[in-house]
Parts: structure tokens; sequence; C-alpha cells
């Protein structure tokens, strides 16, 4: 499997700027390590020298570069990353065969809906009864969909994924191995001296284009609907709360938590290790960086720091005063001592 020159072009619409096409590309890796059948990127002035050296065949660059050693073609695109993004898609796409049909070992109860023909459901697979499987659409080995639960077209559903019961999952939805979708929300209230489990009978809705990373938990509903909005990437070992609903285009990444009842605006980011309480609403565009922690509503188009979260400059400021404590703490002292000398004279 291999790209032409022409179809990188064209699928980058970018254009050639140095070099000569010798043959075509199959393989994709970073500056240092590709060689003459690579595509590589330029994304970041860091790697500049190894751009400098890179033997590989092809290199997509930023129009800024103005250096070409010989060896590679360069192709200049306006975003290297997401045009080294979309040659991986699609060498991958080609890569990756999708075998319709049904594996011997899978068990699809028999009220199942779906086309064979048209669906790929792998070794060790379970479909539960009164399930919807769109065309397109790839269960992986040891993948589990419980009783009716719908799945849109072209989702692919890697292996040991848990879909539960009643769920609903839009087209082109992408779930990494080990996340559980539609786990019990955590509710309990305390009676009798005991923590008395409260009945999660919601469910969890992933709207068209969502990604959910491996081993993330998006938990159902007490009652209504958990929502992932159209278009949101939800990063490795994520946690979101029932009753959550996220805009579209948001970005979650890693060790993320969102507690119940919660919600995110459009094109909201949060990065690794947030922390947010629930009941709380964080307004379209904010961004959360790293570590933060959201303990009442956030307006949106903001970017926020710390714990609790503020506004960044206001927590960079606060960060800078506390640095400088320890030397203003020793002038203190030797501006006592200086004080008490004075005194005793």
């Amino acid at each position: 499997m291999e790209l032409s020159l022409e179809e990188i072009t064209k699928l980058t619409g970018g254009r050639v700027v140095a070099g000569e096409s010798k043959n075509g590309y199959r393989g994709l890796a970073a500056l240092n390590d590709a060689s003459a059948s690579d595509v590589s990127f330029l994304g970041n002035e860091k790697y500049y020298n190894d751009y400098l050296s890179t033997k590989a065949g092809l290199v997509l660059v930023p129009s800024v570069v103005t250096e070409f050693p010989d060896g590679p073609v360069y192709v200049e695109v306006e975003n290297p990353s997401y045009a080294f993004g979309l040659v991986v898609k699609k060498l991958s796409s080609k890569m990756r065969s999708f075998k319709p049909g049904v594996h011997p070992s899978a068990y699809v109860a028999e009220d199942v809906k779906f086309d064979s023909a048209k669906v790929s459901i792998k070794a060790n697979a379970v479909v539960e009864s009164g399930s919807v499987i769109g065309d397109g659409t790839e269960i992986q080995a040891g993948a589990v969909i419980g009783e009716n639960v719908t799945v849109g077209r072209d989702c692919l559903i890697y292996p040991n994924v848990t879909v539960r019961e009643f769920c609903e999952l839009g087209d082109r939805v992408i779930i990494q191995p080990g996340a559980v979708i539609g786990s019990d929300g955590y509710g309990y209230e305390f009676v009798d001296g005991a923590h008395q489990k409260v009945d999660q009978v919601g469910i969890v809705v992933l709207e068209d284009d969502v990604e959910i990373g491996a081993n993330t938990t998006i938990d159902r509903a007490r009652f209504g609907k958990t929502v992932i909005g159209e278009g949101t990437k939800i990063d490795n070992l994520v946690q979101i709360a029932h009753n959550v609903v996220t805009g579209k285009h948001c970005l979650v990444v890693a060790l993320t938590g969102i507690a119940g009842s919660s919600s995110l605006g459009n094109n909201v980011t949060v990065a690794a290790q947030v922390g947010m309480a629930g009941h709380i609403h964080v307004g379209d565009k904010a961004i959360l960086m790293s570590r933060t922690g959201v303990m009442k509503n956030l307006e949106g188009g903001q970017v926020y720091w710390g714990n609790p979260a503020r506004p960044v400059k206001d927590q960079q400021r606060s960060v800078a005063a506390v640095a400088r404590l320890p030397k203003l703490m020793t002038d203190f002292r030797e501006l006592k001592k200086k004080v008490e000398q004075l005194g005793s004279e």
C-alpha cells in the first residue's frame, strides 16, 4: 500500500517546492527516523536540526521554510501537522481492511437489526437483543454491545469495549479499547446508617464524530441523558459522570474527571488532570489548563488555571508572588535585625 506524490498533494492541498519524486510512499515516520519510502513533516521549529538531516522521502513543510536539503521531496502546506494527519488517515485506511460478516465465535442475538454484508463483527464480540448496528460499522474482538443499543454508520468499536443497554451512538463514532459507555452513575443516599444505591435509569448519547479514548468511562444518567456533543474528542483515562453534557467539538484530555450534572459549552478545551465539581457550567471556547480545579461556573472565551480556577494571568501573578516569598522573608529578617540593633544603641 502506498501513495503517489500526486495523491499526497491533492489530499493535502499542497504544492511541490523542491525535490524530485522517484517512487511512491508507504510509510510514516518522525524526521529523525524516516527512510526514503516515508512521509514526514516539520511542524515545530524545535525539530529543525532533524529536518536538515532527515532521510525521509517526502516532507510536508510550512511556507516559512526556505532551506531544502538534497534528498526529499518538499511539499508546502498551510498546516504540516494537520496535512500529515490526512496522510496518516489515508494510508491507514488503505492498510486496514474492512471485512464484513460475523465471526463464528461472536454472539449476535436473533433480533439484532443489521446487514451482515455491510457490518463486521469480530471474534468473541457480543451484540445483545434489540440492538441496531449501522452499515459500515466494525465491532472488534471481545466488545460487548448491550440490549437495545443503537450504533450508527461507519463506527469503529475497538476490542473489549462495553456499551451498556439503551445507549445511543451516532455516525462515525470511534471508541478505543477498554472504554465503558453507560456504566452506572455514582449515586448513593445515606439512609439508616448505610449508603443506599440510587438506581441509574438514564442513558449515554455519543453524537456524530465523537471519539472516546482507551479505558475512559462515561456514566449513564440517573435519569435522562449523559451527552457527548458532536465532534468532541475525549482522551484516555477520563471519567465523565452521570448527566454531564458537553457541547460540540470539545477536547477533554487524559485523567480529567467531570462530576455529575456539569456541562461544557461548545469548543471547550479541558487539559490533563482537570477536576470539575458537580452542577457547574463552563462557557463556550473556555480553556482549562492542566490540573485546574473548577469549583464554580466559568465564563466562556477565557483561559483558566489553578485550584480554584482563575483567569490565567491572575494565577500567574499569584504563583510569581509565592515564588518571591523566600527572598522576601530573608529580606524581612535582615531588616528586623537592623531595626533591633538600632533600637539597642
